[in-house]
């Protein structure tokens, strides 16, 4: 049992850059095995040190994110996901990953293949998912290409998540031109585990048997971490065995089956078989557990006859783990999955020698140690050079005297409630299951981010996912530090403390200097603002080249999803108005400021503006505040300002509680900044007429500027006296403009 002579099967630089290696880096593989690689050994490394696997030329600037906090059971990049002590002796596991490159050229199952990916990423901990959430960009909505899109994406996760049996809880939607080619599909999933019952993803024990357990292995997924570690271009579709096809019934099974196995005290280590397959579940367990493993890939139950052993390695079909027994209490695993009918085959067992070997029919296919192939191992570390791009000064530029203002207020908010980034995602929404478990809260009385309850206890989750990709490339720096405050501003507005972050990273080509910018400042931002709200960064992904040859790169896109804690369900807080006579205010400093917002760029086709104004120590002091109203029981309704202003806003707070709303507002700045600029840091607040002087006294005491500025009415929208319709009226706007659209 020899591996295969180079002279046999003969690599070359040649070969190595085919498979998506660098020259340099086919010369330290030679030097790490002190030979030439076989194919299979090539490909093995081809895979392992692809972006998507090794974030080679991300690691040095993520290892500078806030890694650890005082809720914090594991540290980011120790397990499959961020791992949250929640209190009660429960743990709380979340995730969000992407699934970009699939999804572009197959929404469907690429969007279903991400949701299920990401669910295994919790059970694998030994967590059962409860919720699910997930960010979605695309290009613009009247081309028929975004729309195929956007249909196949949206009833892709629909079906896999409502077959699967975990509600999807929240979300975000956009448009833009600029992911025209490239949408982006980025999946969450939360789960709950006991403390004492997780799993690591690790492997020791000499002579323990290892596991493949779940469905086949197939041709489906082949390479797939390799494209998605390249530029789309024309080309790509040619790579659509790279799309994995899922089976949301199989993973039902292959949940339940986890997490009675764990049960029976026999599971040492398990990993879920995402990107890299097989090879990428031995070598990172392997590796974290200082040992080997001789796999014998001629045992891995195929869907398909005559699989070679680089297809067989390399393969991503879905709803597959490897697990590591106990040596002599196989028959307890076995048991398990033979009663949930489910594929569990012995396909190796774990050596001390550090070195992973394949066979295939007692013939050593490949021999590669195990630690040379993952991250904070053997593989490569890059430093980009990048520099700052030109049209970053030119933004600052902007005067915002160069915009008129519109003669017609009322006509200019009907447009602009109807834009795609602004209207009702109710089109989407509606295709997911978000009742199934009965633990979401946000069905009837909708609150800023999700609140999930945790069955068995008092506590509660707040779940929100939050990006907005404009004002990141208008200033990756300030951008991304407001990405991480609108998520913790939802959370605080939703009655919950912010306790820990998990990022989806979407960048373009890492080679492109400018590119590399955005990245590298997007995370100086996240890292100063995470560190303020004590939201340590648990994990999560880098998905670089979301870049075509003919439309350039996406807006730099690091999505924030956000875990928070209620004490109680008596602890939520609402958006939405309550009753008739109760007093409105702004909390937080208005500005003349239309940077970057829906108003400026869509209606009135200037995208010349830098961000709009953010200061981190204003937001957090309204933060905190904010939680002290909670805490003193003194709101009716909290409602964040965000896309759209000020005016949509107190739209979405009145359709939500069937009220309407009267305001007033003197001429001391512009109209159109005061009602549709996205100046940040700022929270509309409804009071009960009885606590008005109570809370004035507060927010003279919180020092926090503040603007009374109307009341809630029975049904009828008034801007200064001026009717504007009912709110009914205003809802048939928000609500179906999307879906008309899509029906041209």
């Amino acid at each position: 049992m020899t591996v295969i002579s180079p002279s046999n099967e003969t690599t070359t630089v040649e070969t190595a850059t085919e498979l998506g290696l660098l020259p340099e880096e086919f010369d330290k593989i030679v030097k790490v095995l002190n030979r030439t690689p076989n194919f299979n050994e090539l490909s093995i490394y081809s895979v392992m040190w692809s972006e998507h696997c090794s974030y080679k030329n991300s690691i040095k600037y993520l290892k500078t994110l806030p890694r650890s906090g005082k809720h914090l059971l594991v540290e980011a990049g120790e397990e499959n996901a961020g791992l949250v002590d929640i209190g009660n002796g429960l743990g709380c596991a979340f995730k969000i990953e992407s699934h970009n490159h699939p999804s572009a050229l197959e929404p469907y199952q690429g969007a279903a293949t991400g949701v299920g990916g990401i669910n295994r990423d919790i059970f694998t901990m030994g967590a059962r998912p409860i919720a699910q959430l997930n960010s979605l960009r695309f290009g613009e909505l009247t081309d028929d290409k975004t729309k195929h899109l956007l249909k196949g994406v949206v009833k892709g996760i629909g079906d896999y998540g409502n077959a699967f049996g975990v509600p999807t809880v929240a979300g975000e939607v956009y448009f833009d031109p600029c992911y025209q080619t490239n949408p982006l599909v980025n999946a969450m999933s939360v789960g709950i585990v006991k403390i004492n019952e997780t799993v690591s993803a690790t492997s020791y024990g000499v002579g323990n048997p290892v596991y493949i357990v779940g469905s086949s292995t197939g041709k489906d997924g082949i390479a797939g971490a390799a494209f998605a570690s390249k530029d789309i271009s024309a080309e790509s579709i040619n790579d659509l065995p790279a799309v994995q096809v899922g089976d949301p019934f199989q993973e039902k099974l292959l949940l339940e089956a986890s997490l009675e196995v764990i049960k029976t005290g026999a599971v040492i280590g398990m990993q879920d078989m995402g990107a890299a397959g097989i090879t990428c579940s031995t070598s990172e367990m392997s590796a974290k557990g200082e040992h080997g493993m001789n796999i014998w890939l001629d045992k891995v139950p195929t869907r398909q006859a005559n699989m070679k052993p680089w297809e067989i390695l390399l393969s991503e079909s879905q709803e597959r783990m490897l697990i590591v027994v106990e040596k002599g209490k196989e028959k307890l695993v076995e048991e398990v999955f033979e009663k949930w009918d489910l594929h569990c085959a012995i396909i190796g067992e774990v050596t001390t020698t550090g070195i992973l070997n394949y066979f295939m029919n007692d013939e050593l296919v490949a021999s590669v140690p195990a630690e040379s192939l993952v991250l904070g191992g053997g593989a490569p570390v890059y430093d980009k050079p990048f520099s700052e791009p030109a049209y970053f000064k030119a933004l600052k530029s902007f005067d915002i005297n160069s915009v008129k203002l519109p003669t017609d207020f009322l006509s200019v908010a009907k447009q602009l409630v109807q834009l795609p980034n602004i209207a009702s995602k109710r089109w989407v929404y509606e295709q997911y299951d978000s009742m199934v478990g009965i633990a979401n809260t946000n069905i009837n009385e909708k609150s800023d981010a999700a609140i999930v309850r945790i069955k068995g206890t008092e506590t509660c989750l707040a779940l929100t996912v939050d990006c907005n990709s404009r004002y990141i490339y208008a200033d990756p720096y300030k951008g991304t530090m407001m990405a991480v405050s609108e998520a913790a501003r939802n959370i605080t507005c939703s009655g919950g403390i912010p306790s820990g972050v998990t990022n989806c990273l979407n960048f373009g080509n890492p080679n492109n200097p400018e590119v590399y910018w955005q990245f590298v400042q997007a995370i100086k931002g996240m890292s100063e603002a995470c560190k303020k709200f004590e939201t340590p960064v648990t994990g999560g992904n880098v998905s670089f080249y979301n870049q075509s040859n003919d439309g350039g790169a996406v807006f730099p896109t690091p999505t924030i999803g956000m875990l928070g804690l209620l004490k109680n369900i008596d602890s939520k807080m609402t958006l939405h108005f309550k009753h008739e006579g109760d007093f409105i205010y702004v909390l937080g400093t208005s500005r003349e400021d239309i940077n970057s917002s829906q108003y400026l760029v869509q209606l009135h086709k200037r995208e010349d503006s830098s961000c709009p104004y953010f200061d981190l120590e204003e937001e957090f002091h309204l933060q905190q505040t904010l939680q002290q109203i909670n805490e003193s029981k003194l709101a009716q309704s909290m409602h964040d300002i965000s896309e759209g202003g000020l005016f949509v806003t107190l739209l979405e707070s009145a359709m939500a509680g069937n009220t309407g709303f009267e305001i007033c507002y003197d001429d001391t700045m512009r109209e159109d900044a005061f009602l549709f600029g996205e100046g940040q840091s700022r929270v509309v607040i409804s009071i009960s007429a009885t606590q008005k002087e109570a809370f004035d006294q507060f927010l003279l005491k919180s020092k926090l500027d503040n603007q009374f500025i109307g009341k809630v009415l029975k049904e009828k929208v008034q801007i200064k006296s001026e009717d504007w319709g009912s709110i009914t009226d205003w809802k048939n706007l928000y609500d179906n403009a999307i879906q008309n659209e899509l029906n041209k």
